[in-house]
């Protein structure tokens, strides 16, 4: 995982409500165990229309959305059937953070786990993000705020062993193999 401190760039904005795991990746797509791909279905069925030809309706299909790291969807993003396939498209897409009123627990932990950032902000914040695409933001997840270009700084809440993980680049197993000589050292003790 890459190491998170600080995230700076303009929002992609998908104004949606209720975006389950389903949507963000299908689950014809879910044959596989690799992370590396699953971007290219990311959204599939509202990217791309029947022909397989790009949706140019579609938010992120659009000029402004391209380069963006962070996303801004409306509440319940995420809900649905658990699946860490939708933030491995998220991130092999190049979203490093998604920023919403309300996330889906199940969608939260996975995220966390692989290196997605979730940031759940209050309603007033949310609102203003979905009202402007394209706003350049800078999430410090050292000191939990997400600063908006009106000067406004936003906190939000995130737990301090998955700060740690994220700033770190490591997941939970990655956390645990680097204590293997405290660990050892701890087994050799309870030995003796």
């Amino acid at each position: 995982m890459e190491p998170i401190q600080q995230i700076r760039s303009r929002t992609a904005v998908l104004p949606y409500t209720n975006i389950d795991t389903d949507q963000i990746i299908p689950a014809r797509f879910l044959r596989t165990t690799s992370r590396d791909g699953l971007g290219q279905h990311l959204f599939a069925d509202w990217r791309f229309n029947a022909d397989g030809s790009l949706n140019d309706g579609f938010p992120l299909n659009r000029p402004e959305a391209a380069g963006c790291s962070i996303l801004v969807a409306d509440r319940n993003f995420g809900c649905g059937s658990s699946r860490e396939h939708a933030p491995w498209a998220l991130l092999d897409y190049g979203f490093r953070a998604v920023i919403s009123t309300a996330i889906a627990d199940i969608f939260t932990s996975n995220s966390l786990k692989n290196g997605l950032l979730p940031i759940v902000v209050d309603q007033t914040s949310g609102q203003w993000l979905l009202e402007h695409p394209g706003a350049e933001v800078t999430i410090d997840l050292l000191s939990a705020t997400l600063q908006l270009p009106t000067g406004l700084t936003v906190t939000f809440p995130i737990e301090a062993f998955a700060r740690y993980c994220l700033t770190q680049g490591v997941d939970e197993l990655g956390f645990l193999l680097a204590q293997q000589a405290k660990i050892d050292a701890f087994e050799r003790r309870v030995r003796s």
